[in-house]
């Protein structure tokens, strides 16, 4: 496996592979590192799909507010690459900050200089609206690697499934020539999304946590009921099913609600009534965990069914 850290290696490499040919595909993955099996499901599909596959690891400073964990993020460099060469990636990109944003790119957003990619409309609800900023980092960061690889396909994670529809979106009309593919959400035995985000918090926590995808889970099947016997459904009574589940752990301040949503699949739309129709609906969540060994620790995450 070729480790690049500057933007002209990959762009060399890309020139002296591929060039031209094109009946040879380079796949990617972008990452922000400390890589799990969902990761390595991303990967297997872009090895299995394509002629070489890229990974970048970067942990992206223009999508954290100052207020938000960005020293904290976990960083496992060298256990990442071992990761990788198991799984045959071609190209590891890791890039500095510099590299990447070479006027720097200092957390306050009214500091920030040069191009920034916004995607208005829906990226502006659900995380949107807790992170304001956050799509408008992602979809620059992405904007770059993809110009630096020029993948034919790239590669996302359902559960971060409200980044999928932004840089679908993103993609589709600023007319890059590059196929997005997700794929589906990877969880562990009782359910819980895998997230690098899960290392915060203590065992007990973890297994409180998979409690979120139960919740989510009651609503979809409330919904497939009512799509199976034709009947309409009340958005409020699909809200209300889902925090039945989760009742004792919002009540004992393990969970804390920042949002939950119906929503159309292609608008993001929150749907009042759901009807009996062929529309994809997301369901999706965001809730603050609060770990309970060190009380002091509360983690945000975020899950989805789609139905």
């Amino acid at each position: 496996m070729k480790i690049f850290h500057s933007v002209g290696e990959v762009i060399e490499w890309r020139k002296c592979q591929v060039g031209d040919r094109r009946n040879i595909s380079v796949g990617f993955v972008p990452t922000m590192g400390c890589l799990h099996n969902g990761h390595a499901t991303l990967i297997k599909e872009s090895t299995k799909d394509n002629d070489y596959t890229v990974v970048s690891i970067f942990v992206n400073p223009s999508q954290f507010a100052p207020t938000e964990d960005l020293d904290k993020y976990p960083r496992t460099l060298e256990n990442d690459i071992k990761l990788l060469e198991s799984l045959k990636v071609d190209v590891l990109f890791a890039p500095t900050a510099r590299e990447m944003y070479p006027r720097g790119i200092p957390l306050n957003v009214e500091e920030q200089k040069g191009p920034f990619i916004s995607v208005l409309g829906v990226s502006e609800m659900l995380e949107g609206k807790t992170r304001p900023n956050f799509f408008r980092g992602v979809a620059t960061v992405v904007t770059k690697l993809f110009n630096i690889v020029m993948p034919d396909v790239a590669y996302f994670g359902q559960k971060d499934i409200q980044q999928f529809i932004v840089l679908n979106c993103m993609v589709n009309e600023l007319f890059f020539n590059i196929k997005l593919k997700m794929i589906p959400i990877v969880r562990n035995e009782a359910g819980l999304a895998l997230s690098s985000r899960n290392k915060y918090l203590c065992d007990e926590s973890l297994v409180i946590s998979s409690n979120l995808f139960k919740g989510l889970q009651t609503g979809s099947d409330l919904i497939s009921v009512a799509k199976q016997n034709k009947t309409v459904l009340k958005r409020q009574n699909v809200i209300d099913a889902i925090k039945a589940t989760w009742k004792r752990f919002l009540d004992s301040g393990d969970f804390r609600i920042d949002y939950v949503s119906i929503a159309d699949w292609n608008t993001l739309n929150e749907l009042q009534e759901i009807e009996p129709s062929d529309i994809k609906i997301v369901i999706s969540c965001a809730v603050y965990v609060t770990d309970r060994l060190d009380k002091g620790t509360v983690v945000r995450l975020i899950d989805n069914i789609i139905v």
